[in-house]
Parts: C-alpha cells; sequence; structure tokens
C-alpha cells in the first residue's frame, strides 16, 4: 500500500478546493451527529492516509479493529462520509479540468492547448497539408457517439445534479474581481448544497424502468449536446478560416450523437416495440422544445424594419404563400415591417404543430429551408465580415438533430431471431426445424425468400407472444420510418453474430414489414442496415470469413447498393475481454479491423465500425481521444462510432465546458488522424510489420495464460463468486436489464458489466490486466532485442502504446494488499490462497514489464495529473473496501435476508464507484 508521489505544482487551486469541500464536509457532520461522527471518521482517514504513505501492520490492525468495531447507526454515517467526499471531490475535478482548459484561453495566442481543435489546425499548417487534402479529409471524417443505458452509473441523477451545481460555485469563486460580500455568497451556497448532498439518499429505492433511462439520456441532450454539438463545428470552420484564410470552407456534419436507450432488447425484456415508440416520441417533443426556445429568442433579437433595410423577393413571396395559410390572426406578429418577426412567427407555429397536426413540418428539410431562406437575407444587409452567428448555429442544429433528436438504433440476440424465424417458416410450412438446418441450408433458403416478392407471414396471433413482439418491432421500425424520417432508426445489430445467416434472417424479417422489398418488375427496396455485433475471441477471427460470405451474395449486394454500398459492423470490446483477457481482445479486435477494411476494399465496400467500449479499462475504456488514436490508422477514413456509456456520460457530458472539450479532444485527434492515414497508406508508414508479429505472439501467450485460470481452474468461478460482491450487485438499482442473459449461474451467461463491476469493487481488477504481464515477459525472456522492439513500439504506434498506457491505469487503480482482505469471504482458504497467489505473481509480473517497457521509475509517472487523482483518492476508497468486506461476511451469515445489512453493502458499493470513478 505504501506509495510516494510528488505532489504536482498545477494541482495547487484543486488542493484547495478540495480542502474547503472537506471543511465544508466536517462542518456538517458535527452538525448532523456530533463529534463523535467527526473525530471516527477523522480517526479512520488518518491510520489510511498513515498507511498509503508508509505501511505498518500494527496501523494496518488497529484500522481493521477499528472497522469491525463500528455498530450501527455509526458505521453507516462513516460508510456515507467517506462515499461524500468522493462526490465532492469528483465535482472539484471536473471544476479543475474547466479551469486548466480557461487558463490556456487567457494566455497569448502563441500558447495553444493540446489535443485542441485549434492545435490539431496548426499542426496540418505545419506539415504543409494542402487545403484541398484537409477538405477531403472532411468530407470523409465521421465520429458519431452513441449513448447507452448500460447499467454502470451507480450515483444517483440527483446526487449528479448536486455534483454539477457545486462545479458551477467553485468555477464562479475562481472568477478574478468577486467582491468579498459576492464570495461569501457563493461559499454559502456550495455549503448548502453540500449539505444537501448529505441529506440526500445515495440509493435508488427501485431499478430504473426503460422510460427512465431514456429520460436520463435526454438530459445530456437537454444540459449540453444540443449546445455544444454546433459550437464543434463552428469552431473548426473558424480555425480553418483564420489559418487558411485564402480559401472557402464546407464543414460537413462530422459529428454526431445516437442513442440505444430504448432500442436495445438484448437480454432485456423491458424493452418491447411500445416502449421504443414512446422513446422516439419523447426524443422529438425534447428537440422541438429546443427549437422553439431558439426560435422565440431570435425572433425576438431580429427586430428588423423593411424602413430600414431591403429583404429578399423569396422571403416576401414566403410571407403571401403562408401567413394566413398558418396563423390565425391574433398569432400573426402585428407590425408589417418587421417580417422577420413575421416570419418566424410562422415557423415558430409549424415546430409548435410538428408530429400534432397537419399545419406542422412534415419534415425538418422543409424546417431548413425556411431558415436558410432567412439566412440568406439578412446576407443582403447585414456587415459581411460579421456574420449573425445565432441563426448559423440553429441551421447547423436542425441539420444534426432533425425532428428525431438522435438516431436510434435497435438492437437483439442472434438467437432471438432465429427462434422467430424457426417458429414462422414452421406455421407457414417452410421448414419443419430451421434451426436444425446446416449453415448452408439456413443461406439458401434465406435468399430464396429474400428473392421473392410475395409475402411470408400469416396473421400474427397465429404466432407466439415472443414471435408476435418480434414482429411487432419490424412493423414499428417501419411506421417510424414514415413518421419521424428514416434517420429516426437507421441501424438493426445483431448480437452474437455468428454466421451470415444471423444478418439475413433480420433482411427476412425486415423483408415482411416492408422495410426490405423486392417489387414484381425486380427493382428493390431496403431502409435499414443490418449491422452484426462481434464479441467473442471465436467470433472476432471469423468475422471477416462471414462478412466476405455475405459480401459475394447478390440478394446482399443489392441490399448494401441501394444504402450506397456501406456496411456497419460493431466490435463487442466486453466479451471479448471477458473470453480472452484485455491484452489478446484488443489484439483481435484490432487484428479483425485490418482483415475486414482489406475485404471490404476489394468489394467496393465503405465501412464504418462501431466500438462498442466500456466505460471500465475491463471494457475497452480510456479516454476518448485514445480510443480513437488506437484503431488501426487506415479505418479511421471508414467513419467511427463509439458507445458512450453509464458513469461516462456524467463524467464527459454534465458539464458544458467538459463536453465541449472531451469532444474536442476527439474531433482534434480525429482529424489528425484521418489525414495522417490518408498519407500515410499511400507510403506505407502506418505501422510495421515486425511490430504485428509481436503482439501476435504476445497475444498467444497472453490468450493460454488468461484462459488457464478462468477456464482451466475448475474452482475459479467459485472464488469469483465469493471473494466479489457480485451476489449483491443485483441489488444496486441501477439499470433495468438483469445482470444474466438468461438469469443463470453460467459464466457464459453472465454480462461482462458485472464482470467487471465486481472485480472493480474488490480492487483486483483482473479483467484489466490479467494475463497482460505473462504475454510481455514471455516475448521479451525469448530475446534480447525484443525489449528495444517493444520499447519502440509504445513510442511509435498508438494501438501499443494505449495498451500499455491502459495497463498502467490498471494497475494503478488495483490494489493488492486491499484485495487481499476479500479473502476472507471464501469459504475454502486453500483455494482462495492459491488463486490469489496466482493474481498476484501476475500482478507483479505485469508491474515489472510495463515498468521496462515505458522506462518510468513507477506507474503512471507519465501522466501525474492522474496519478495525483489516484493517490488522492486512496485512501478515502480504502476504509469503504474493508467495511465492504466485513458487511458482506456478516450478510453472507444470515439465515434470512436482512435489508439493514444490504442497504450498507449497496452504499460501500456506491462509495467505492464514486471512488475510482469506474464501475463496470
Amino acid at each position: 500500500m505504501t506509495t510516494e508521489i510528488k505532489l504536482n505544482d498545477s494541482s495547487l487551486p484543486l488542493r484547495r478546493d478540495v480542502k474547503l469541500l472537506g471543511k465544508m464536509l466536517g462542518e456538517i457532520l458535527v452538525n448532523h451527529a456530533g463529534t463523535e461522527l467527526y473525530d471516527k471518521v477523522e480517526k479512520i482517514r488518518i491510520m489510511c492516509i498513515t498507511l498509503r504513505n508508509h505501511f505498518d501492520q500494527e496501523i494496518y490492525s488497529a484500522l481493521k479493529e477499528e472497522i469491525v468495531g463500528l455498530d450501527l447507526p455509526m458505521r453507516k454515517q462513516v460508510i456515507r462520509a467517506f462515499s461524500m467526499y468522493f462526490h465532492l471531490i469528483n465535482a472539484a475535478e471536473q471544476n479543475h479540468r474547466i479551469r486548466r482548459r480557461r487558463q490556456y484561453q487567457l494566455q497569448d495566442e502563441t500558447v495553444v492547448q493540446p489535443a485542441s481543435i485549434e492545435s490539431a489546425i496548426l499542426k496540418l499548417k505545419e506539415n504543409n497539408i494542402h487545403e484541398d487534402i484537409i477538405q477531403n479529409v472532411l468530407h470523409t471524417l465521421s465520429l458519431e457517439l452513441v449513448i447507452t443505458a448500460h447499467p454502470t452509473e451507480a450515483t444517483k441523477r440527483s446526487i449528479l445534479e448536486i455534483q454539477q451545481r457545486i462545479a458551477v460555485i467553485l468555477k464562479n469563486l475562481d472568477h478574478p474581481l468577486l467582491t468579498e460580500r459576492e464570495q461569501k455568497k457563493l461559499e454559502e451556497s456550495l455549503f448548502n448544497e453540500v449539505a444537501i448532498l448529505w441529506q440526500t439518499d445515495e440509493l435508488r429505492e427501485h431499478k430504473p424502468t426503460v422510460l427512465d433511462e431514456v429520460r436520463n439520456g435526454l438530459y445530456y441532450f437537454d444540459q449540453t449536446l444540443f449546445e455544444v454539438l454546433p459550437e464543434i463545428h463552428q469552431e473548426v470552420a473558424e480555425c480553418l478560416e483564420r489559418n487558411y484564410p485564402n480559401s472557402s470552407w464546407d464543414v460537413p456534419n462530422f459529428l454526431s450523437f445516437g442513442s440505444w436507450i430504448g432500442g436495445d432488447r438484448d437480454g432485456n425484456p423491458h424493452v418491447t416495440s411500445d416502449v421504443t415508440w414512446e422513446t422516439l416520441e419523447r426524443q422529438r417533443r425534447l428537440v422541438i422544445k429546443k427549437y422553439k426556445s431558439v426560435l422565440i429568442e431570435l425572433m425576438k433579437r431580429y427586430s428588423h424594419s423593411t424602413t430600414r433595410v431591403d429583404v429578399s423577393e423569396e422571403l416576401l413571396t414566403f410571407l403571401e404563400e403562408n401567413e394566413d395559410q398558418y396563423l390565425p390572426d391574433e398569432k400573426k406578429w402585428p407590425i408589417k415591417t418587421e417580417v422577420y418577426r413575421r416570419v418566424f412567427a410562422v415557423i415558430i407555429e409549424r415546430v409548435r404543430q410538428v408530429g400534432k397536426a397537419d399545419l406542422g413540418y412534415r419534415s425538418a428539410a422543409e424546417l431548413l429551408n425556411d431558415l436558410n431562406m432567412i439566412n440568406n437575407s439578412l446576407k443582403q444587409h447585414h456587415p459581411t465580415a460579421h456574420e449573425l452567428k445565432i441563426i448559423q448555429k440553429l441551421i447547423r442544429q436542425v441539420q444534426l438533430f432533425g425532428f428525431h433528436l438522435a438516431t436510434l438504433d435497435i438492437r437483439n440476440h442472434s438467437g432471438e431471431h432465429e427462434a422467430a424465424m424457426t417458429e414462422i417458416l414452421r406455421k407457414v410450412q417452410i421448414s419443419d426445424n430451421y434451426a436444425g438446418l446446416s449453415e448452408a441450408e439456413k443461406i439458401e433458403l434465406l435468399q430464396n425468400i429474400l428473392l421473392d416478392p410475395r409475402p411470408l407471414l400469416l396473421l400474427n396471433e397465429d404466432y407466439s407472444a415472443e414471435t408476435q413482439e418480434m414482429i411487432k418491432v419490424f412493423q414499428m421500425i417501419k411506421a417510424a420510418h414514415e413518421e419521424f424520417g428514416k434517420r429516426s432508426i437507421s441501424v438493426y445489430l445483431v448480437s452474437m453474430t455468428k454466421s451470415p445467416s444471423d444478418l439475413l434472417e433480420v433482411l427476412v424479417l425486415a423483408k415482411e414489414a416492408g422495410i426490405y422489398r423486392l417489387h414484381a418488375d425486380g427493382t428493390l427496396e431496403s431502409h435499414l442496415h443490418v449491422a452484426p455485433l462481434l464479441e467473442t475471441i471465436e467470433d472476432l477471427t471469423a468475422g471477416p470469413t462471414i462478412m466476405e460470405t455475405l459480401f459475394q451474395m447478390p440478394v446482399y449486394r443489392q441490399h448494401l447498393q441501394i444504402l450506397g454500398n456501406q456496411q456497419e459492423i460493431m466490435l463487442g470490446y466486453s466479451d471479448g475481454s471477458k473470453d480472452g483477457g484485455t491484452l489478446t481482445a484488443n489484439w483481435k479486435l484490432y487484428k479483425a479491423q485490418i482483415e475486414i477494411h482489406e475485404m471490404a476494399k476489394r468489394y467496393a465496400i465503405g465501412l464504418k465500425f462501431f466500438h462498442g467500449r466500456g466505460g471500465s479499462l475491463g471494457r475497452g475504456g480510456g479516454p476518448l481521444n485514445k480510443s480513437i488514436l488506437s484503431q488501426p490508422a487506415e479505418t479511421i477514413g471508414d467513419g467511427v462510432k463509439i458507445t458512450e456509456q453509464g458513469e461516462v456520460l456524467s463524467s464527459r457530458y454534465l458539464l458544458e465546458d467538459i463536453a465541449y472539450r472531451s469532444l474536442e479532444q476527439a474531433t482534434s485527434t480525429l482529424l489528425l488522424a484521418a489525414t495522417h492515414a490518408s498519407n500515410g497508406a499511400e507510403h506505407g508508414n502506418l505501422r510495421e510489420h515486425a511490430w504485428e508479429e509481436a503482439i501476435e505472439e504476445i497475444s498467444s501467450f497472453a490468450l493460454t495464460k488468461y484462459q488457464s485460470l478462468v477456464f482451466g481452474d475448475p474452482d475459479f468461478l467459485s472464488y469469483f463468486n465469493e471473494a466479489t460482491p457480485l451476489r449483491e450487485l443485483g441489488d444496486l438499482n441501477i439499470g433495468s436489464r438483469p445482470m444474466s442473459r438468461k438469469n443463470k449461474g453460467r459464466f457464459e451467461d453472465l454480462r461482462a458489466i458485472p464482470w467487471v463491476f465486481a472485480w472493480t469493487q474488490s480492487r483486483q481488477l483482473l479483467p484489466a490486466w490479467y494475463a497482460a504481464g505473462t504475454g510481455l515477459d514471455s516475448f521479451v525472456s525469448k530475446s534480447e532485442h525484443n525489449l528495444q522492439l517493444l520499447q519502440q513500439m509504445y513510442l511509435k504506434w498508438p494501438f501499443f502504446q494505449s495498451t500499455i498506457d491502459n495497463l498502467n491505469m490498471a494497475l494503478m487503480k488495483a490494489d493488492i494488499t486491499t484485495a487481499k482482505e476479500y479473502l476472507t469471504l471464501v469459504e475454502d482458504q486453500t483455494i482462495a490462497d492459491r488463486i490469489f497467489n496466482n493474481i498476484l505473481e501476475e500482478y507483479d509480473k505485469t508491474k515489472a514489464i510495463l515498468l521496462r517497457i515505458t522506462g518510468d521509475n513507477e506507474l503512471l509517472d507519465h501522466t501525474p495529473n492522474i496519478k495525483e487523482s489516484v493517490y488522492r483518492r486512496n485512501p478515502y476508497v480504502d476504509p469503504l473496501n474493508f467495511l465492504q468486506v466485513e458487511l458482506i461476511k456478516k450478510l453472507r451469515e444470515q439465515d434470512e435476508p436482512n435489508d439493514d445489512l444490504l442497504t450498507e453493502v449497496l452504499l460501500t458499493i456506491s462509495g467505492i464507484s464514486a471512488g475510482l470513478r469506474n464501475t463496470g
């Protein structure tokens, strides 16, 4: 547990904020429960800090004794006190990120913040990248971020909102011109927020419904994304105009957000077709509300009078044709000469009526036409050097969000489609047992159905409830295209894709709903992308063959041609890592992309890779910009799609400044990587063959090591179930989805989120690093030159650098001394000791080889801010871990359920999650 760290001077203001918040929390503890609680928390805190600075067995034993001796209600209050501290630290650290960004902005123009859009454009200019190349890259650039309801956000929204308010107050306290009175007022507001935080329940009473999750997801669009997305595009345009003033720039909508919330039915029986429809309705209501707010503001501002300016003929014609048609006299703008206000009155009314009456806009394109008409008229009389940015921002918002707000992906498990298809084909007497056919027989049968223009289905009531619901989903997609536009649902994802028939089954179901239609004259309609989700190591290896088989089928190629010869492919980081370990999974994912990209190029098919990354390191997590950079460079131009889920949403998108910074970093990285790839592909300098050979060999060693423990040790699953809080996680009420796909206890049915979540809580973080050390060390041991090769790979290959950096982070967040406490939960101590010693040996091996590769003396030496954050948190996480072990022990000893004990366990889970900023 001993850690030495040199504090970073740049973090002085952060330490000041943390000290202020800690002092306020201390005062609230005294006020709430007297000095006894405060003294107890302080005693435990000081002992933990002392141990972190210098481990002492006597103090360690005394600390454990102190914690074991706690009784209700003191024990519960101590848990809450340490948990609250993390919520305060999280708010302070978020504000410090904003502060650092502002410090860059306040410096003179020669100082540019790294990974900013400005820095990316300057690098392009310094490297003499021609304007035409940049413009071409911009038109191929695509980054889509997809918010999901994956249950990894342990913090309630009410707590997050308090954190948000605290961060805003801390930001205001930084203002250099604050008067003493203003400062006292802000500090009083800050204290009140900390008090409210203490008096707010951290745990959810009930599991959220799917529509609760929809509401939570929409919160980020409402609070930050609606404003920030167009600003990112505007910043790119302005930086290009400033640095390349002789060119005329067109910045397309390269950055967008989608959603799975309300559409992801894989293993979640609560996501029905009706719920999906309600989700689309709620998305539309929010975006209409946002448009109305902006339009009303524009109506107030654009008070131009035709007694002062000339307006376009198009505008006057618009009024003649539309004012009387859409507005009764009482809703018309009364001043005839204020023509812009008269036009906005029409537009506002038509926006209000969207989805309600025929008077409303039928499509977002109609609204765009009217806004562009206003903008073109304004250009006739407004000074050209000073554009009216608000209406241009609104035009960008309508382009980005339409009337659907975010494209909703639909996802379901391949087995569900096969079951429905088996029943349908048996009922219509085409196949008695479709599921039992060989893959070749399935493909032939499905192709014949797709080539037959006649419908296949009987009436819905002739099928089981499950098949009826499957049919309803596709009928709902068809109706959504008509009601909300085709962008509302454009991709159907197939989980656990193992063969080409898994995608053809979806096309057959789409055919029966009229989304895919072969007309009698041979013409084809197809309005839904079907995307495989390749997850396990086996599926990733088979991925290129699966896709090539489809690309060789005339019926599938015709479907792709109608959709612009574009194929989306999703890559699952979670199950691959659970199946084969993080190092092997990441390499197999990388390799699959290269192979599929090269194969698709032979068929002239464009790809978009969809990266199903979780927030935690064991599920492909890490900074967004590094996630982008770690992909094969040649695939960047294909388009990048990445999931954003759980705790990642609040850490990146709760505050507008941080949302902007996160998306700015991603944009900067994407722009540079895509430009480099477009040049590098020509010169063949994207990576070296020797590097790929090395990682292939390392991956093989790591896979053997990983599977020897996870699948080869007959006692491993018992150890995992007993030495982690897995059993208790299901009661945390953080998601609508069950922990297992089939609610069974088998390892293969356990979802990756609780798998990672449980290991994180016990501080072992095994999915994020285990077996990587054996893989790397075995390779280095083979030759004296291999270490030098890995050091070169770390310096020059973004994929390998990201892999090593994430392993560093995982080991830093893991804590073997604390993890050892969880062994007391294992019934058979012989099993506990044997497996833990295996983990400990691998931890030491991994740490040693990582330090040799990076050249650091200690983990994360090259990222002092992150290192200090982990260092700051550890002494406060430790008591929560110790308490968790004792409480789980007591809970599992009970013959009957004990709600009080369970609540305390859940409070420790929530607190540790806040402290480590990772769950699943």
